[in-house]
């Protein structure tokens, strides 16, 4: 018990296995104009090997040496996806760690970008566009369901546990997935919900809080 005391009593949690995850970070980039703040989006490149033409944020896999400071990785992915500098971004806040069922942690950070003229990395970046803040405080996002199941490969130890697990794939929980529309611009997943979680924690009597279900 003296040797349990010793290394639990004032460790703090940390989250198990983390380093299995695929870790990333990204920005919310808010710019301001005179029309009013916008949110800026990016298109992925058609030639990447992951999410080709998406729409995503800024950012980026966490490398090792940023494991503790993911904040590095959203600036330098950032800088390096925009073609701007680290002193035209201004952090502004976290929003809501997310850790999702596909193996992956996002870090996101609002951060505001002090510069209008940008330099889109071709490799990563086919176009960039922004969206008007008030869209969203005006706007509830549609929502839909995505099923999420578990199927264990064939070396498993099927004998020794109960038999509904050799059925195959089989529906364990499911998740919201959420999706806003604009203009040409399909803005959904995982991108869509970091904008959710962004309105419900700086305007949280905003009745878009209420999706359109559409499940």
């Amino acid at each position: 018990m003296k040797e349990i005391l010793k290394r639990l009593s004032c460790r703090k949690a940390k989250i198990l296995d983390k380093e299995d995850y695929f870790i990333s970070a990204v920005t919310l980039p808010i710019i301001k104009c005179e029309q009013g703040e916008q949110i800026l989006f990016e298109v992925r490149s058609a030639n990447l090997s992951r999410q080709p033409g998406e729409i995503c944020f800024p950012g980026g896999k966490v490398e090792s040496d940023e494991i503790n400071c993911p904040l590095h990785t959203a600036y330098r992915e950032t800088c390096e996806e925009l073609g701007i500098t680290a002193d035209q971004i201004e952090l502004i806040g976290e929003l809501d760690v997310m850790i999702t069922p596909y193996g992956a942690i996002i870090y996101p950070y609002v951060c505001l970008l002090k510069t209008d003229l940008f330099y889109p990395n071709p490799s990563e970046v086919d176009r960039i566009f922004t969206v008007p803040l008030s869209f969203f405080l005006n706007n509830s996002p549609r929502l839909y369901k995505v099923d999420i199941g578990t199927r264990y490969d064939s070396t498993f130890d099927y004998d020794k546990v109960p038999g509904y697990y050799k059925k195959g794939w089989q529906k364990r929980w499911d998740i919201p997935m959420y999706a806003y529309e604009y203009e040409n611009y399909y803005i959904w997943g995982f991108t869509a919900r970091i904008i959710f979680n962004f309105i419900k924690l700086c305007w949280p009597e905003n009745p878009v809080h209420l999706p359109t279900t559409r499940y």
